[in-house]
């Protein structure tokens, strides 16, 4: 067992490039790390970062060494895994990512029921609209809205939204109501900087798909943000039927281009790519599939 904690702490200040990050994680000090990593380099007999005042970097040994530090550790965890029960393995602490809106509205409320399911499962939850490193920041699992591109994640779909374009009464009332998707091309249209697709909105109607270009006078990177720019009037916005879901914030809302749906988006389970997933991960994959598939905000459900 020597050689496992040395291998662990290599692969996440490799992962990190740092010493007091994976100290932190592991509840020891960045010196006990670095002596790992010290007896690491001579038990192999080779330099494994090349070190300096500001900054940590792998040397070519280093970063050959990762790959195989990896695959043993997983090996590992894989070797473990298989002659424990399969509830037993439903432990520790799990890091859940999901970004904000949709953590606050339909991720939190749901944790009591799989927690009690699981009672030995730790969470802990990060909230944010930024697409996390799950690798770097030693994030297990994140649920994210959308199209899922990196070759080195393993995305498992497990909902789908709906969206649907909105706007403040009193802005229509000055600028008028848009009747088909190229109509916006003369609105202030507000734009959410994290959507894949950018300033171009997709929609599906009468005649086809469209694909139109949008501007406007203001952008935010936060759902909670576009939520409050719609209210207030600050111009047309598309969001997910579940962002606007309470009714007292819907009155206050008009559908604008009701015979046009924006293009709807996968809500996906996203972890590392590797051939061992931990029970707690599995665990919470198979729990929020199976919650989301009842939602009609959150599928293709039909009560």
């Amino acid at each position: 067992m020597d050689i496992i904690e040395p291998l662990k702490s290599f692969v996440r200040v490799f992962e990190t490039k740092s010493f007091s990050i994976p100290a932190r994680e592991a509840r020891t000090s960045q010196p006990t790390i670095s002596r790992q990593i010290a007896a690491l380099e001579a038990r192999l007999g080779a330099r494994l970062f090349a070190r300096s005042t500001r900054a940590l970097t792998p040397t070519e040994a280093g970063v050959e060494f990762y790959a195989q530090a990896r695959r043993v550790l997983e090996t590992l965890a894989e070797a473990e895994a298989s002659v424990a029960k399969s509830n037993a393995g439903v432990v520790g602490i799990l890091r859940l990512a999901c970004p904000v809106a949709f953590g606050r509205l339909h991720v939190v409320p749901r944790l009591g029921r799989f927690m009690r399911r699981h009672p030995d499962v730790k969470l802990d939850l990060v909230l944010s609209d930024q697409f996390v490193d799950l690798v770097e920041d030693g994030i297990d699992l994140s649920i994210r809205v959308g199209e899922v591109k990196s070759p080195d994640l393993i995305a498992q779909r497990i909902g789908e939204t709906r969206r649907v374009a909105l706007a403040a009464p009193d802005y229509l009332a000055q600028r008028s109501t848009p009747q088909t998707p190229r109509d916006l091309a003369a609105h202030d249209c507000i734009v959410y900087t994290r959507l894949a697709t950018g300033t171009r909105w997709h929609f599906g109607g009468p005649g086809g798909p469209y694909e139109v270009e949008v501007d406007g006078r203001f952008r935010a990177n936060n759902s909670e943000a576009v939520r409050e720019a719609i209210l207030a009037g600050l111009g047309i916005g598309v969001v997910p039927v579940w962002l606007l879901a309470d009714e007292t914030e819907r009155a206050r809302l008009q559908t604008v281009l009701a015979d046009y749906e924006p293009a709807r988006l996968p809500i996906n389970a996203v972890y590392p790519s590797r051939r061992f997933v931990p029970h707690k991960v599995r665990a919470m994959v198979e729990f929020l599939g199976a919650e989301f598939r009842l939602d009609p905000l959150l599928s293709s459900y039909r009560a």
